[in-house]
């Protein structure tokens, strides 16, 4: 669910991004508040894949107390049956062999539980631990391709400022009809 939420912030990034307003090929205008709070966003759901590795690590831990719980129920109901049906002699010998024979069977069978619940727990964590690390990447590398091109958006800007500031500065005193210059193209413009 966070790999969605991370998903449409950066939608939401990158369509803030298509909807600015142009003149020519240059970007006069964008609201970059919008762009940071989306990047705060993505970089306060991170941590949630962390806490999901967490769980699953708390989880692994719940696995292995039943099983370890389980096993002493089944070793405690395996002595009970046991001491109840004893009597005398052959009898007590071999029900007294059967039940280590069923205890040793199930400390094993017990054994290879935790044993699995344990690989799968620890499976689990180092899955949710890499997804966490390549969705912070990807956060990462996204964030860094967008401030860069606001970077180079903010810097197109300011030339065509600073040419137009410079253009008018020559122009003034010069009167109405002289030829006004389109900052995107080199054709000069005369007012009618």
């Amino acid at each position: 669910m966070t790999e969605l939420r991370v998903s449409h912030l950066i939608d939401e990034a990158d369509e803030l991004l298509d909807n600015k307003f142009h003149i020519g090929s240059y970007c006069l205008f964008m609201n970059t508040d919008d762009v940071q709070d989306i990047l705060s966003k993505i970089k306060a759901i991170l941590p949630e894949e962390i806490k999901t590795a967490e769980t699953i690590l708390k989880r692994r831990d719940d696995i292995y107390m039943e099983a370890q719980n389980r096993a002493d129920r089944i070793i405690n109901e395996a002595q009970n049956t046991a001491a109840s049906i004893l009597s005398e002699s052959e009898l007590i010998r071999a029900v007294r062999e059967k039940a280590a024979k069923i205890q040793e069977q199930v400390k094993q069978n017990c054994e290879e539980m935790k044993n699995k619940a344990i690989e799968e727990a620890d499976a689990l964590r180092k899955s949710a631990y890499q997804e966490a690390i390549e969705i912070r990447e990807g956060a990462q590398d996204y964030a860094e391709k967008v401030l860069s091109n606001l970077e180079r958006d903010i810097e197109q800007i300011h030339r065509i400022v600073k040419n137009g500031q410079d253009y008018l500065s020559q122009q003034k005193g010069r009167g109405k009809n002289t030829p006004v210059r389109d900052f995107n193209n080199s054709k000069p413009y005369v007012e009618q």
